[in-house]
């Protein structure tokens, strides 16, 4: 007996049928026009790294290489593949140090993670990552905030976005106390306050041996609500040592470009925001749906870190960094639920009835103008390919007959009503490019 092999996707990964890549691409091709029309520029790393720099130091940490997929090549080496885009571009400008300042660049593509799988995190998935490297100045960190804002408004989506510098989360745990070596894993159990409460970090932190009494003394830090400037105002005169005061300094920074780029009202500080990586030195940052009912991941992430690349280098030299990454995925799932599924991004169908040559060379035309066409190819009969074209929800569709060839004109139909006009070939061209409309997150 043949055993029969189970041909399902990997879970936590995905197949794309048009119905969903056609919305995929509208996304990524958003996210691309706001990078670039916030000036930053393409570069590209692979997929796969060598295990050392996965692991290094001064790459992600313990937590996330827990989650990285581990293999060894036919020689024998120890690779990895890219859990994200931040530690492949520290190794790019690390090994082309001669890159001017700021180095402003975006890429796109795939990272995985084996670790736990739900709506908005999966094994594989596209990441969207704008970086400005050499710019100490918070307007950086504003900046990339910004971005996130204005990609949102473009797509529709209504968010707000949670604030931290981990300067200041230094501060607080140095002043409540806690000892030195124990702040990094003090502050990934802080940063789950959110998740799992005061109750759930409590116990995680007495499972990493901080005492009862340590512990009221860090929540005690954490009690603080109000506006963002507001918990400034009262954790600042709590703080007696220099990091945590220059993560004040730096948030108020902050809030006032923020203001002036005009996002500070859905701007919120979580000041027990960490982000889990230990590369992050300063601002940390990410983005939810104001409505959580259809999502509660968060769509975008990222965070100043200052001296990974330079770590990398081995150098005294410093090279600041900040940068934000978007999930395709989890913006997928944002938008799906008010998406009307099409599996075309096709504008016009162009149906021959005997006239094959002629609207072959029509089809040439359109496309020479960048309008989306597609010709019947299987010699359908025309209610055939109206049914057909109605199914792929293309929006137009032009009819060409002996008759109307001999008019020299088409007939155009509109799909929405099925209302028809004849149109001259010299005026089609123009036609459709007024009635095209291309980013149509809401009627499509």
């Amino acid at each position: 007996m043949i055993k029969m092999v189970d041909l399902s996707p990997l879970k936590g990964t995905n197949d794309h049928l048009p119905e969903e890549q056609v919305l995929r691409e509208k996304i990524l091709n958003v996210v691309k026009e706001v990078f670039q029309l916030f000036a930053f520029r393409p570069a590209t790393t692979p997929i796969i790294e060598r295990w050392d720099v996965l692991a290094s130091k001064y790459a992600g940490g313990a937590e996330i290489l827990k989650e990285t997929y581990r293999l060894t090549d036919q020689g024998k080496r120890e690779l990895g593949l890219r859990y994200d885009l931040s530690v492949p571009l520290a190794r790019l400008v690390g090994t082309n140090p001669n890159l001017g300042k700021p180095f402003k660049r975006y890429e796109i593509g795939p990272c995985f993670r084996d670790g736990p799988i739900k709506k908005g995190r999966y094994r594989e998935f596209i990441q969207c990552d704008a970086d400005t490297i050499g710019v100490t100045s918070m307007l950086a960190d504003a900046e990339c905030l910004a971005l996130a804002h204005h990609i949102f408004s473009t797509l529709g989506l209504e968010v707000y976005l949670e604030v931290n510098n981990r300067k200041l989360l230094s501060g607080i745990l140095i002043a409540a106390g806690v000892p030195e070596n124990l702040l990094n894993t003090t502050i990934l159990s802080i940063d789950k306050l959110k998740k799992i409460g005061i109750d759930g970090v409590k116990s995680e932190l007495d499972s990493k041996g901080i005492p009862p009494e340590l512990s009221e003394s860090i929540f005690s830090y954490f009690a603080f609500q109000g506006s963002y400037i507001k918990i400034l105002d009262q954790l600042e005169p709590k703080i007696d040592n220099e990091i945590g005061k220059e993560g004040i300094i730096e948030l108020r920074e902050l809030y006032q470009y923020l203001k002036s780029f005009g996002i500070a009202d859905d701007v919120k500080l979580l000041y027990s925001l960490a982000r889990g990586l230990e590369i992050y030195t300063g601002t940390v940052f990410e983005a939810f749906l104001k409505k959580s009912d259809v999502l509660d991941s968060s769509l975008c992430g990222g965070g100043r870190y200052d001296e990974i690349i330079g770590n990398f280098l081995g150098t005294k030299e410093t090279y600041p960094a900040v940068g934000i990454s978007f999930g395709l995925d989890t913006i997928y799932d944002a938008l799906a639920a008010h998406w009307q599924q099409r599996s075309t991004t096709t504008d016009v169908y162009l149906i021959p009835v005997k006239t094959l040559d002629r609207i072959v060379k029509l089809a040439t035309e359109l496309r020479q103008n960048n309008i989306r066409t597609e010709i019947d190819l299987m010699s359908r009969s025309l209610s055939k390919n109206l049914e057909y074209a109605n199914r792929q929800q293309i929006p137009l569709v032009i009819i060409l007959g002996k008759q109307d060839l001999a008019n020299n004109c088409v007939t155009l139909r509109a799909m929405k009503d099925g209302s028809e006009e004849k149109v001259p070939f010299s005026q089609i061209t123009t036609k459709l490019k007024k009635i095209i409309k291309r980013n149509d997150f809401t009627s499509s």
